[in-house]
């Protein structure tokens, strides 16, 4: 069972991935995506995990795109089933991606 911050996490996590046309977007979604589609965004998605017990790896490929994982925390980060990892073409639309792996396994 996911304790309530998880919860939290896995909630805001999961509205801020739905696939929305902006036109359409609720007033309440936006707010969502101003507010975690930032690297301040970034920063709270990992002190959120890392309460989990999961550490952020992020890294920029040239101008390709960026890629997210988030391994169980430890020395050595090896991926296991609880794994988290998504390539995307902004840093906080693939943090976001590899947060919600993870959360949904919990």
């Amino acid at each position: 069972m996911l304790n309530p911050r998880a919860r939290l996490m896995m909630v805001a996590v999961g509205f801020v991935g739905l696939d929305v046309p902006p036109p359409s977007m609720p007033p309440a979604l936006i707010t969502l995506h101003c507010w975690l589609d930032s690297w301040s965004g970034i920063g709270i998605i990992e002190r959120g995990m890392a309460r989990q017990g999961y550490d952020l790896s992020l890294t920029r490929y040239a101008n390709e795109g960026w890629r997210a994982t988030f391994y169980p925390r430890g020395r050595e980060h090896s991926l296991t089933s609880t794994t988290g990892s998504a390539w995307e073409k902004t840093p906080w639309q693939a943090v976001q991606r590899a947060a919600w792996e993870p959360l949904t396994k919990m």
